[in-house]
């Protein structure tokens, strides 16, 4: 298994190393020590290889996502996951603003705390935050689901399009166009499904509550001007 301790290695060796993986590859298994809040820590990976990342990092770590397993012990700084394509990205700790924002699929835990606009401009990615998360969150999200253990800031969904929204907790304001929704069956069994990926145990779908696009925003209507 190969270490790279981001003490004395410089970044741009390990990247490199993730980006030469290829298909038969015996380096499968990567272990990053010391990141100390390096930026673009683990970016492009395009591979299914298993990344842990021994402590916190900077922005944009694990941005660009492809196929990988990345889990960082420990909390991640703006832009974790940003634009991931597939596979997972676990944080033991705390997301600053900006997680999974513009995530086009595949699966984001955040086991702490998320910031200010998680999941915004989301398009088909999946996030899970056991915590808390700020405001403007899943601002401009168009597809994919957004699921919130706990409490949600201001302005949830605003301008929405027809990403779904989970929260269990208490929601400050909701955004222009998002509204609370039916949850019916086939949410529950999506919500559920989520919740098992991201290692929730004893929290039923049927605590949460679903947000989503009203659709009032799609055209320009004179009527909702106050609206945009």
């Amino acid at each position: 298994m190969p270490v790279f301790d981001l003490a004395v290695a410089p970044l741009r060796d390990l990247n490199a190393a993730l980006h030469a993986v290829g298909a038969g590859a015996n380096d499968t298994h990567f272990e990053v020590i010391n990141p100390r809040g390096h930026h673009a820590v683990a970016v492009g990976a395009d591979a299914p290889v298993t990344i842990a990342v021994r402590g916190s990092v900077g922005y944009y770590c694990a941005g660009m996502n492809s196929e990988a397993a990345v889990t960082i012990h420990g909390s991640a700084g703006p832009g974790v996951a940003e634009n991931m394509m597939s596979g997972t990205v676990v944080v033991e700790g705390d997301a600053s603003q900006y997680a999974g924002a513009t995530g086009r699929g595949g699966l984001l835990v955040i086991k702490g705390n998320a910031a200010s606009r998680c999941g915004i401009s989301m398009k088909g990615i999946d996030i899970v935050v056991h915590g808390n998360i700020g405001h403007m969150s899943a601002f401009m999200a168009q597809s994919g689901n957004l699921v919130v253990l706990g409490d949600a800031g201001e302005a949830l969904g605003d301008s929405l399009y027809e990403a779904r929204l989970f929260v269990r907790g208490s929601v400050k304001s909701l955004g222009a166009d998002c509204i609370e929704k039916e949850m019916r069956p086939e949410h529950l069994a999506i919500l559920a499904d989520l919740l098992a990926r991201a290692g929730v145990e004893g929290v039923a779908p049927s605590e949460f509550k679903r947000y989503g696009s009203a659709r009032k925003l799609y055209n320009f209507n004179i009527d909702n001007v106050d609206a945009y």
